[in-house]
């Protein structure tokens, strides 16, 4: 058995230009590896090879390093269809040549099986095979796992470098068309650093939080600021969608150990890491940590089963009913929806589970409040006000669940900056009290 799929590795080995003109045809619908784990070498091949190729789509969320693929010269030869923006693809979005497709994260994988973007190759990054054949998808699962299943030709950049971890996180070399060997260190995400911001906002979140709670925390300044608040709790437990160094950090201390967790106790549970070396070297064959894909994580359903449950996740604007903008600036699509809704719906249903939006009080460096009577003209609302829980800045703590609109205002201008607190009062005012 070790020997014919050895074999079977041999015959698919290729070079990434070969791989590109002998899987890819035009017309067809490429699925591409997320964040850290995108397949730049592939991306460089279809750049190179552009002349033959037209009419691609090509599916993605986040693509860290060089995306050939999205540089202009690519105009005439594709289509990106995203669903998350971030610096490689917002120009291109702006120029009105990158297309975005609304849909929460966990929600992805079906549109691969449902045939709402049929998968004719999916574009792959995974560690080296174990001793019977198997791949890891490594710190990339999330729906890159779901594109390779449903795919007709699958092109696998096959990574020295690629942390091996566990869960529902594997295909087989036989399931794999064309296998491009890479030697290469993953994309590095430094952490952000922490200002007395930040710190004033984990601090206020680290106060809902009690010791066995199993948490979900995103990337950036104030997850990790949260982290650091958390230093002397006890027995935490991980199930999320994204996992970085401070997580790592806080299982070697043993503060995060999974006991209390009544859905699978003492493991980590994400669907997509991204970090340091440091961190990527800790998730290699650690048997704490397992992968699965987006519509595990992150469906609510399966959210909701962990007690105790708390999501933190953030936003870029929210009006004075606790609807929420976390994706668009007025018009200007901006990032995507993400996994917010999801957890915000399934940490909510979960017995004794609540649900954070912690953000700044301020943008554009003081000048403008995130809180304000009415979202910018043309925001996306990304999580509704029927969804919303708890919201968290620097100044303090707004419940909004079970509360009036009336009620709602007011908790929200509590915790503005105070420079624009007589500005909602007035709002406040004007739309919740008679004259």
């Amino acid at each position: 058995m070790a020997k014919d799929w050895k074999t079977s590795y041999k015959e698919r080995l290729v070079t990434a230009n070969e791989a590109v003109v002998k899987g890819i045809k035009s017309g067809n619908n490429l699925v591409f590896g997320h964040a850290a784990a995108a397949p730049i070498r592939i991306s460089k091949a279809l750049y190179d090879n552009r002349e033959y190729f037209k009419d691609l789509k090509v599916f993605h969320m986040l693509f860290f390093g060089t995306a050939w693929h999205l540089r202009p010269e690519m105009k005439d030869h594709l289509t990106p269809v995203l669903n998350f923006l971030e610096g490689n693809s917002r120009p291109g979005f702006d120029e009105k040549w990158v297309q975005f497709m609304p849909c929460h994260f966990h929600q992805v994988p079906d549109l691969f099986r449902l045939g709402y973007f049929p998968v004719d190759v999916a574009i792959v990054q995974v560690s080296e095979p174990d001793e019977n054949g198997y791949c890891s998808f490594g710190i990339s699962n999330d729906y890159t796992k779901a594109a390779a299943d449903n795919a007709k030709v699958v092109i696998a950049e096959v990574n020295k470098q690629m942390p091996y971890i566990g869960g529902d996180n594997f295909i087989h070399v036989s399931d794999i068309d064309y296998i491009v060997e890479v030697d290469e260190p993953l994309i590095e995400i430094p952490c952000p650093p922490i200002g007395e911001t930040e710190m004033a906002i984990g601090k206020n979140c680290a106060a809902l939080i009690n010791d066995g709670a199993t948490l979900q925390l995103g990337i950036g300044a104030i997850p990790d600021a949260v982290l650091q608040c958390l230093k002397n709790h006890k027995d935490l437990g991980i199930h999320t969608e994204m996992f970085t160094d401070g997580v790592m950090h806080m299982l070697k201390s043993g503060v995060i150990n999974g006991k209390k967790k009544t859905l699978n106790p003492e493991k980590v549970i994400t669907t997509l890491i991204s970090g340091s070396k440091e961190l990527y070297e800790f998730l290699d064959h650690n048997p704490t940590i397992e992968a699965y894909p987006v519509d595990y994580t992150n469906d609510p359903f399966i959210i909701a089963q962990n007690d105790n449950m708390v999501s933190i996740n953030s936003c870029i604007e929210v009006d004075l009913m606790g609807q929420v903008a976390s994706e668009s600036i007025g018009h200007r699509q901006f990032s995507g929806s993400g996994g917010q809704v999801d957890y915000l719906r399934g940490a909510t249903r979960a017995k004794n589970g609540i649900s954070i939006l912690a953000f700044p009080s301020t943008a554009k460096k003081g000048a403008e409040s995130r809180i304000q009577p009415l979202l910018k003209e043309g925001a996306t609302v990304t999580s509704m006000r029927n969804d919303v829980d708890y919201m968290v800045t620097e100044y303090g703590i707004a419940h909004l669940r079970g509360k009036t609109l009336k009620e709602r205002a007011e908790a929200l201008k509590n915790i503005a900056h105070p420079n624009f607190r007589p500005m909602l009062e007035k709002a406040i005012k004007e739309r919740f009290y008679k004259e």
